[in-house]
């Protein structure tokens, strides 16, 4: 073992009992790069946060020049800082009218509190509704909407007044109601194993949050910036949200999260208390500046182009253990049979050179999320190699 993997394991808090170990000297585009000419072709982007692909020049010069500049000059929202502003406005020039109003803080469990405390404080209610196999982050607010006992059972006592809906069920969103502060759904439910809805469902959520009073949030921390083709996942579904949720992807790889609503919903965290949500390094501006980077980057990617990648390695991965493959654009889930076969066939690609893994809530499903600046060759190659590991497996059986 070598003697940074032992410091890993002496000096870094787990978070499993078996961890991947992979040694990463660099990464550049599409690729990671190991010790001793070791390098893997990278199928889920740091979990849908490197869509434009790892090391983007443009985000790389953006975060060297910002860097030299300022770094951390005051905690957020006192002081004008251009990265932060230059951001804010860019990014909702490209959002419906009505979202226009950024609160930047550092990740996207930190977005999900920040957008759980608006919701409550701009409708003075308290009910918040969530979804069965939804994923919004693990700290504590976060956590008590995640859509999973197992996970949450541990931690209790956690937030009173929350709601879980079986996601996709119409008749279950009778349950929002008058004191619903707010429904926290994704578009499509990523842990759950690239889940899509039925045609209409999201629209009758906002529907239902609409005749309620209640606000509709959408989670589009793995979805956003073009990962399903659109800007937005939200976009295809011919609604508004009241407040949008972001993460991951919008970086460049840099850690960086928003809650955005209109400047009316907004306004309400300045006072009664004054203060009432605060972050000292929310915004940072080197973060910005690579979002910012970024943002440009995405926003020249064609959504069509991204779809028919899609559809290429929906094409190319046909085997009889593959039962499915959901999901949209560059966000796919590969289903097996069971966790045992998809767990094999994971090692197996990983030795083989394709970084993949599964889906928190669907174990059995390959998770399929490169950046979106993936190549056709590199489709062919991660997809021979994704077969070629099944077949080892599936001979072994």
């Amino acid at each position: 073992m070598s003697n940074n993997r032992q410091l890993f394991l002496t000096h870094l808090a787990p978070t499993s009992d078996a961890p991947l170990l992979l040694e990463i000297e660099s990464a550049k585009g599409v690729e990671l790069f190991g010790k001793d000419g070791k390098k893997w072709l990278d199928l889920i982007s740091g979990i849908s946060v490197s869509n434009v692909g790892h090391c983007h020049p443009d985000v790389v010069a953006a975060v060297t020049a910002q860097a030299s500049k300022y770094m951390h000059v005051m905690v957020y929202g006192e002081l004008v800082q251009s990265p932060q502003v230059e951001y804010a406005h860019a990014l909702t020039t490209l959002l419906p009218e009505s979202l226009n109003s950024c609160y930047l803080v550092n990740s996207g469990s930190e977005a999900i509190e920040g957008a759980m405390k608006l919701a409550k404080r701009y409708t003075g209610r308290h009910e918040i509704i969530a979804f069965n196999n939804a994923y919004h982050g693990s700290t504590q607010g976060a956590l008590s909407i995640i859509g999973s006992e197992y996970f949450r059972n541990s931690y209790r006592p956690l937030l009173p007044s929350i709601k879980h809906l079986d996601y996709n069920n119409i008749s279950a969103l009778n349950e929002i109601s008058t004191e619903t502060a707010c429904v926290i759904i994704e578009v499509i439910q990523g842990e759950a194993g690239a889940v899509f809805p039925s045609r209409g469902y999201i629209q009758a959520v906002a529907a239902a949050c609409k005749k309620n009073g209640a606000l509709l949030v959408i989670d589009e921390i793995q979805t956003g910036f073009m990962r399903t083709g659109n800007f937005m996942a939200f976009m295809d579904e011919n609604i508004v949200p009241d407040i949008l949720v972001l993460a991951k992807g919008m970086g460049g790889g840099m850690p960086i999260g928003a809650f955005i609503a209109s400047r009316e919903i907004m306004t309400t965290l300045a006072s009664n208390p004054v203060l009432g949500h605060i972050t000292t390094f929310g915004g940072h501006p080197v973060c910005c500046a690579a979002a910012l980077a970024a943002l440009k980057v995405v926003t020249k990617l064609d959504g069509r182009e991204i779809e028919r990648k899609g559809e290429l390695f929906r094409s190319s991965l046909v085997h009889p253990e593959i039962k499915s493959i959901s999901g949209k654009g560059l966000l796919l889930g590969v289903e097996f049979e069971n966790e045992e076969i998809n767990k094999k066939v994971i090692a197996e690609c990983i030795e083989n050179g394709v970084f993949t893994d599964w889906f928190l809530f669907a174990p059995h499903k390959m998770r399929i999320a490169p950046p979106l600046i993936i190549e056709d060759h590199q489709i062919f190659m991660a997809c021979e190699i994704i077969l070629k590991s099944l077949k080892k497996v599936t001979s072994d059986k």
